[in-house]
């Protein structure tokens, strides 16, 4: 539970209270002008706390927190509701965990000196006739293919794309997470475009792209595991980030009630507000139980792959359901471009998508449990 936390969380927790006020509430609204030079003295001021190094392992200097310290900062930050909380933490190794070689010297360590940018490409094209394949060719990787929404991909210096590996003759060799680079010949970015939420994402093609097979990911075979065991990390940090958009709505919307109104007393004091912002305060109480029981089930090393998806769909519905009911509270001016609210909107729909749709995370739960015997109630 989030009020059952140990004693040195609890220390994290203040200092990062009191950082998020110094650093990140004074600001407020923040143009974009004065965004390059907060987003560097937050970073910096980050890497004083000692904050910035929390996702980085111990071999580039890192202190690398727990999943449930990691998932308590998170949902602080969220609820802060600042474009500034994206400096606190620097870069982690995502898929390249552990890697070695080429992967380390070229890739790992210049992600994690801020040196180059990675992106992940797993989403396949609605149209393609076939998954990413690669054939082997001696002692390169021939890659054909086309991922459809490679997140900040237009930016990225390279890509780690999941796709399925056969030899000459078509026998099927398993999947693997493979690096390639983004200027490499045969890749192509055939559209680019952005989401509701803002982000930008770019589709992207693969014409008999010639790799060396010293760019798969750990072993011929491994991509998949590999693949969800990333996706899990991630499915948790946007849970974190769903309750800590509830936990902002709530205080907004808290404030809303009970200020003065047209009618001559506050909205508040109507039984059918006071009866939504209960559903509000219900909901988001169950999704930040489930967040925290999950966190400490993945510190546990026990298997969590149904609990994370279970977590990552209840808190994201909760977070539109949440998000909704606050405009429907504060009327039509939540809609107006530039309210908070407004904003909150956009971003939290696309959350239902990130790393699984709800329903495909539904499937996959289903089957974790009928035909694997995986998760618990």
């Amino acid at each position: 539970m989030p009020d059952n936390l140990p004693e040195g969380l609890l220390e994290v927790q203040s200092a990062m209270k009191e950082f998020i006020a110094s650093y990140i509430t004074p600001y407020g609204d923040v143009s974009q002008d004065q965004m390059p030079g907060l987003l560097k003295e937050v970073r910096e001021a980050s890497k004083s706390a000692g904050f910035f190094f929390k996702t980085q392992p111990e071999e580039f200097g890192g202190k690398p927190a727990s999943t449930l310290e990691l998932t308590m900062l998170r949902e602080m930050l969220s609820a802060a509701n600042s474009p500034l909380t994206g400096a606190i933490f620097g870069p982690g190794p995502g898929v390249l965990h552990s890697s070695e070689g080429r992967l380390r010297s070229e890739y790992l360590e210049p992600v994690m000196r801020g040196e180059k940018r990675g992106a992940f490409g797993f989403t396949e094209s609605d149209a393609a006739t076939r998954p990413t394949y690669a054939v082997i060719d001696g002692d390169d990787l021939r890659i054909t293919g086309h991922k459809s929404y490679v997140t900040g991909g237009d930016k990225a210096d390279f890509v780690s794309i999941l796709l399925n590996v056969e030899d000459q003759n078509g026998e099927k060799k398993g999947t693997a997470m493979v690096v390639v680079d983004r200027e490499a010949e045969g890749v192509n970015i055939d559209r680019r475009f952005s989401s509701l939420d803002g982000s930008s994402h770019v589709s992207m093609k693969f014409d008999s792209v010639l790799v060396p097979k010293t760019q798969i990911v750990g072993k011929l075979g491994e991509g998949m595991p590999r693949a969800l065991g990333n996706i899990g990390n991630v499915r948790m940090m946007v849970s974190a980030q769903a309750t800590g958009m509830c936990q902002w709505v709530l205080d907004f919307i808290e404030l809303h009630l009970k200020a003065p109104h047209r009618t001559g007393t506050p909205l508040g004091d109507k039984e059918g507000v006071r009866l939504r912002f209960a559903d509000m305060r219900i909901e988001t109480y169950v999704a930040r139980s489930a967040l925290y029981r999950t966190a400490r089930i993945v510190d546990s090393g026990d298997n969590s792959v149904n609990e994370t998806i279970a977590t990552k769909v209840f808190c994201t519905e909760t977070a539109g359901r949440v998000v909704d009911w606050g405009v429907q509270l504060v009327g039509g001016q939540a809609l107006v471009e530039g309210h908070p609210l407004q904003k909150l909107y956009r971003q939290v729909r696309a959350l239902r998508f990130v790393e699984g749709a709800s329903d495909l995370l539904r499937i996959n739960l289903a089957k974790g449990r009928l035909e694997l015997e995986k998760g618990r109630l």
